[in-house]
């Protein structure tokens, strides 16, 4: 199928052209710097509302758009998930303490690309095993990553994250999982982060999405809060989440959303 956006496959993903790549990687790199600054003001004390009206003045001041303000109704330009939080966590009054950890979740749009991205940060002194936690997580987001390729599937990449995860006696979140990314927020296909290889649609020079697997320490289910977006652990154990935005390439994948100053990871130099 074609259109005047480029072609589009059987199950519904958009292949985009090289050039396009151009706009992929201005949005990014954008959300990747916001989430630079945003480091130093996780700090104890301070309150997740506080956090997200940065992150908003430094949407402002750098000219480009939230793509989450006003999305579906939420009225925030971040996601901020702590502890136990999987995703989709609400800035508000929380104050944050000594050793907590957390998903911060930023989607800027540039000249009409989406680019979204989320890392984890710490107040403080982590526990041992929130450090533990951050650092598979980390891992099992580069490992999928590196599965992608043409001729591989969306199946080689939930595989490659779930069995690395299973083997730290972790677990993958199944109800929650990466997408379709471009011109539009969400699109298809929906990447799992867990699965059988040579599964799924098979991946193709031009295709663009997120992987953002989520881990947690302790069983995989979730719910959500009566807010109808804060997805938390059912045991209350503790979740991270990584994300990064990938186009394929001829023979692998570019990251859109690499960190500019090394600070992707916090727990690292």
């Amino acid at each position: 199928m074609e259109d005047i956006q480029g072609r589009v496959t059987r199950q519904g993903i958009r292949i985009y052209d090289p050039a396009d790549f151009e706009g992929m990687r201005k949005a990014g790199r954008a959300a990747a710097e916001i989430l630079d600054t945003v480091a130093p003001h996780v700090v104890p004390g301070t309150t997740t509302a506080a956090i997200d009206a940065f992150i908003e003045d430094e949407i402002r001041r750098m000219g480009v758009t939230s793509a989450t303000i006003g999305y579906k109704g939420y009225q925030h330009a971040s996601c901020i998930s702590i502890n136990h939080v999987v995703c989709h966590g609400i800035p508000g009054p929380k104050v944050i303490k000594d050793g907590d950890i957390m998903n911060i979740d930023v989607t800027v749009i540039v000249d009409g690309w989406f680019g979204d991205s989320s890392r984890m940060y710490v107040a403080g002194t982590p526990s041992r095993k929130a450090e533990r936690l951050i650092e598979v997580t980390h891992d099992s987001l580069m490992i999928g990553i590196a599965a992608v390729k043409p001729g591989n599937t969306f199946g080689d990449i939930g595989h490659a994250i779930q069995t690395f995860v299973e083997a730290q006696r972790m677990s993958v979140v199944r109800d929650f999982c990466g997408h379709g990314l471009g011109r539009v927020f969400h699109a298809p296909p929906n990447v799992l982060h867990y699965g059988r290889p040579g599964t799924k649609e098979v991946l193709e020079e031009g295709m663009i999405f997120t992987i953002e697997p989520m881990v947690n320490l302790g069983r995989p289910e979730t719910k959500v809060l009566a807010d109808d977006w804060t997805a938390v652990t059912r045991d209350k154990s503790l979740s991270a989440q990584f994300e990064h935005s990938v186009g394929v390439t001829a023979d692998g994948c570019e990251i859109f959303t690499l960190s500019p100053a090394g600070r992707f990871h916090p727990t690292k130099a």
